[in-house]
């Protein structure tokens, strides 16, 4: 879909649930579509308690469980990180805006439901989430030369029990929508 933003054209789309399913998409969008940038929103898990629903999380890192990365046969790990230009420009306009929010490591995890134990032991890393695709998208980006960013929004703590609605989702996690927007280039 073709949206416009501040005239500005940007395609906006469902990318599916997990490593995957977002590493099929973006790898086709870099590659046979040649998109320079993704920018992707989605909810999160607090693993840092300081984080409550609708705070965002700009992904610098994504740290994952998921054997992803055996693709490309590296004689090591890999360490997936964001566009520092993109990281730099989201954080300059979530700190206008005035939104709250933190700049770190997300966890792609390629389980739903993680055990708390080994949620913690994120958090001992300093990891501030938990979602499904972070990781994914950074190593395609960086294997197509491109730029890449993930956005997320706090959507519930295991550690503290809060929640949000389903309404709550569709309806009031538009700050990181606006952080991205900001994002689009000329």
């Amino acid at each position: 879909m073709r949206e416009v933003q501040n005239g500005k054209r940007v395609s906006v789309q469902g990318h599916g649930m997990g490593i995957p399913s977002v590493g099929i998409y973006t790898y086709e969008l870099y590659n046979f579509y040649d998109v320079e940038s993704i920018i992707r929103i989605g909810s999160a898990g607090a693993i840092d308690e300081s984080l409550h629903i609708g705070d965002i999380i700009i992904a610098m890192g994504a740290c994952t469980n998921s054997n992803y990365e055996s693709q490309y046969n590296l004689p090591g790990r890999f360490a997936p990180i964001a566009d520092f230009g993109l990281v730099k420009k989201a954080v300059e306009t979530a700190e206008e805006l005035g939104y709250k929010y933190k700049v770190g490591n997300i966890y792609s995890s390629d389980t739903f439901y993680d055990d708390a134990q080994a949620l913690k032991q994120w958090q001992k890393m300093g990891v501030l989430g938990v979602e499904m695709e972070a990781a994914a998208l950074y190593m395609n980006a960086a294997r197509a030369s491109k730029k890449a960013l993930t956005i997320c929004t706090i959507s519930d703590c295991p550690f503290t029990g809060e929640l949000t609605t389903a309404e709550e989702r569709q309806t009031k996690f538009t700050q990181m929508m606006e952080v991205a927007l900001s994002l689009i280039e000329e």
